[in-house]
């Protein structure tokens, strides 16, 4: 660590699959003005055009064509904006990678170095770096996977027993214990 003049990321971002789906176009055209981006799509839109034409009328059917997933397009956001952050060393080993999906969700991996091995600065650089990529996943249409609490199961069986009218149903146990009384 010290003679390669770094210190080794690798944390995950376990992203909420069930929110992964293909870009729209009103999306991508948005994502086209972010500067990390520009690049990357336009060079993506060709290679999928291109692709698809190739295909001829096997592509009609949308399940047989190759699109832009907000997952993949977030990826290359996040490798564009490792290789352009002033404290992650470009020397070394750069990456962003998909892992093997799990009950938690679909972790996306951050393995970089950065410039420091100086610990404090170390914590603070890997701290900016995930604040920052937490923050821009709505941009997305993406969100960090996270496991209910008591509040939102609570929120949940209230709203089952709210019913669609508004009006406040009684739960099947509270259903029966009017009854016997």
């Amino acid at each position: 660590m010290q003679q390669s003049g770094g210190r080794r990321i690798k944390r995950s971002l376990f992203i909420d699959a069930g929110g992964v789906r293909f870009l729209t176009a009103e999306e991508q055209h948005r994502l086209s003005d972010v500067r990390l981006l520009k690049d990357y799509l336009a060079q993506k839109r060709n290679e999928l055009h291109t692709w698809n034409e190739s295909q001829g009328q096997v592509a009609e059917l949308s399940a047989n064509r190759r699109k832009l997933t907000n997952i993949g397009t977030f990826r290359a956001f996040a490798l564009a904006y490792l290789k352009n952050h002033p404290d992650v060393q470009q020397g070394m080993t750069c990456m962003v990678r998909q892992m093997q999906t799990t009950a938690e969700g679909v972790p996306l991996e951050i393995y970089c170095f950065t410039r420091t091995t100086v610990w404090a600065e170390y914590e603070r650089i890997q701290g900016d770096i995930f604040d920052y990529l937490l923050a821009v996943l709505p941009e997305f249409g993406l969100a960090l996977y996270q496991q209910p609490s008591g509040s939102d199961l609570r929120a949940g069986l209230d709203a089952l027993s709210t019913g669609l009218a508004g009006e406040r149903r009684p739960l099947r146990a509270e259903a029966t214990a009017q009854e016997q009384a």
